[in-house]
């Protein structure tokens, strides 16, 4: 990936074509985006935007005529977010206009892709009428509603997560060229301000009540919660020089817990965010 990223810096030619390239080539499209990211934080956003043009050519063909928004939905959250990235140098503020750009999406994909969505219902309909009966029994005609609305959280959220993920691989793309070890650094060091953590605890509490889907709102506030919370456990780690096997362990425990170890990080980082608990542990290797 080093090389890669490193033949996409020679110029604007290399870079277009990558770009271009592997949006148009299916399941590829993550290395597209994560281009234009790249050069969107390193070159400018006017450049930036300008290859991006260049990976938007094949997205919207996916869209419009192969029916599937997803790479031109992560393309456009890697965009913005590298964008506001660049401008503000702020990992909150970039991970708002995402989630922001999320709620969007959830609302105008149930438009722009009704047959889609009315597919992904009828299949899910028919699992659990077929194999969760009991489920389907109880919730009667609310059934479809619930999975309608589950569906469409899961895909505006999702592509929020591949957005995220891109953004974060062409800034670590960008610090192992010109930076080495910066975005480790960086990253160790997130933590959400209090007026931005209240603010998707809001979005979370009070959006169901006027009319927004709750699944959606979930998604879109708790994946920066969630990512500041893997931040705050990786920084901790490295502030008492912890071996990686912990991170292992960790990511072990996240991979066998699930939901519960994520409310966790995500109800933690609300709390780093007030207490900033890096800042209270004492480094490694400090005087008592």
């Amino acid at each position: 990936m080093r090389a890669l990223a490193k033949f996409v810096m020679r110029g604007p030619l290399q870079a277009s074509g990558v770009a271009a390239v592997t949006t148009a080539v299916p399941l590829l499209f993550w290395i597209g985006a994560a281009v234009v990211g790249l050069v969107i934080l390193r070159l400018g956003i006017s450049q930036g935007l300008t290859i991006g043009l260049w990976a938007l050519l094949p997205a919207l063909g996916w869209s419009v005529f192969g029916g599937d928004p997803t790479a031109l939905a992560v393309l456009l959250h890697v965009m913005l977010m590298a964008s506001l990235l660049r401008a503000t140098l702020s990992w909150e503020r970039a991970l708002l206009g995402g989630s922001f750009l999320a709620i969007v999406m959830g609302l105008v994909l149930p438009m722009m892709y009704p047959g889609l969505l009315d597919e992904l219902v009828r299949a899910g309909v028919g699992f659990y009428e077929q194999y969760n009966a009991e489920v389907a029994r109880t919730l009667g005609s609310d059934l479809e509603t619930v999975i309608r609305d589950t569906m469409n959280a899961s895909m505006a959220g999702s592509y929020l997560a591949a957005g995220v993920g891109m953004t974060m691989l062409a800034r670590s793309w960008q610090a192992g060229l010109y930076n080495p070890g910066g975005f480790r650094t960086e990253f160790q060091g997130l933590i959400l301000s209090p007026a931005f953590a209240v603010i998707f605890v809001v979005t979370m509490v009070v959006g169901p009540f006027i009319g927004l889907n709750s699944m959606l709102l979930a998604w879109v506030a708790g994946t920066p919660l969630f990512l500041a919370g893997l931040a705050l456990i990786h920084g901790v780690v490295a502030r008492k020089g912890l071996n990686t096997q912990w991170l292992v362990m960790f990511y072990v425990a996240l991979v066998l817990l699930g939901p519960s170890l994520m409310i966790l990080l995500v109800v933690l980082a609300f709390v780093d965010s007030w207490l900033n608990i890096r800042g209270r542990i004492k480094p490694a290797g400090s005087a008592e």
